[in-house]
């Protein structure tokens, strides 16, 4: 089944997202018992499954859409949102193997911009943090000050692999040939089939990228119109993961063996697709706004089949 089938041309409409309306608001969590996947949306007020308590496991945390430089009554302190992602990061009670960011770190890619989020970035208790681009982090340069910020290591455009704890994780750039929609490119797609085509079938792959890899809501552009073909040469592995940013809330969504997670922002919230005519930040009252930031925690057991995924309120 190709990551079109159940739409649109254009992508879900607004009848078919309202099916998926309990998707939006809630922490989903994806639990591993006994090798055995359980999916719970956990709503305001619930306790979420714990994720298992194993020491050998892989834990790393997913933030994404910190916009440090943004203006505006959606959240008039992005900075302080953002450190108080980073402290409730390092309150965890284990100290996560990697930290990932899923783009939009700045809000117009300045180099002041930058050097802020990347000191802010630098106090993470973690044993590695990795970036991908987003489309504000691109501004006016084609992503050449985010590149010379933290492209170290990076091929191309600034995508990038690397194996740990028995998954291969691949980091994507979506935002740098924006029309309509994201977009990856020849480049990059090739650089997707090289880079899996010695891998084992079994092993498990996750993808970082700011813009959803699917037709989320082409209207918006929340999709990349190439991403079909990135995705097929992974269709021969038996569990793919998928995590973005960009849509500043909880979305989850599974295609045959991948499985779609977008993530909230840690600094203000859009819309609901199709609620407004454009996906502009929503201001909300007073003392709602953490309600709708939050982190990602992931964790990997080798020998599962699937990742356990928990979504977190910013504390």
């Amino acid at each position: 089944m190709s990551v079109e089938d159940d739409h649109s041309p254009e992508g879900m409409t607004r009848r078919q997202l309202m099916r998926h309306t309990a998707w939006f608001g809630a922490a989903v969590v994806l639990t591993v018992t006994g090798g055995e996947v359980i999916s719970q949306i956990a709503r305001p007020g619930e306790q979420p499954v714990a994720l298992a308590k194993d020491p050998n496991a892989l834990r790393f945390v997913q933030i994404s859409d910190s916009h440090l430089g943004f203006k505006g009554t959606a959240n008039a302190a992005v900075e302080q949102s953002f450190a108080d992602a980073i402290q409730q990061i390092n309150a965890l009670p284990y100290r996560s193997d990697f930290v990932v960011h899923t783009g939009d770190l700045t809000h117009l890619s300045t180099p002041a911009q930058f050097d802020q989020v990347k000191q802010m970035m630098g106090g993470l208790n973690t044993g590695h943090v990795f970036t991908v681009p987003g489309e504000h982090d691109s501004i006016d340069d084609h992503g050449q000050k985010y590149r010379k910020a933290f492209g170290k290591g990076t091929v191309g455009d600034g995508w990038y692999s690397f194996d740990l704890g028995g998954v291969h994780f691949i980091s994507l750039v979506n935002t740098l040939s924006l029309e309509s929609l994201g977009h990856l490119g020849k480049d990059q797609v090739e650089f997707v089939r090289q880079d899996t085509a010695k891998l084992s079938a079994d092993t498990p792959i996750v993808v970082f990228s700011h813009i959803p890899l699917f037709a989320l809501y082409p209207k918006w552009g929340w999709g990349t119109d190439d991403a079909t073909q990135a995705l097929s040469y992974l269709k021969r592995f038996s569990s793919v993961t998928c995590l973005n940013g960009h849509i500043h809330q909880l979305f989850t969504k599974t295609e045959g063996n991948i499985t779609f997670h977008s993530a909230t922002t840690t600094a203000y919230p859009l819309p609901r697709p199709g609620e407004r005519p454009a996906p502009t930040p929503v201001t909300l009252p007073a003392g709602k706004l953490k309600d709708a930031l939050g982190i990602r925690e992931v964790q990997y057991v080798e020998g599962n089949d699937r990742l356990a995924i928990k979504d977190v309120k910013l504390a």
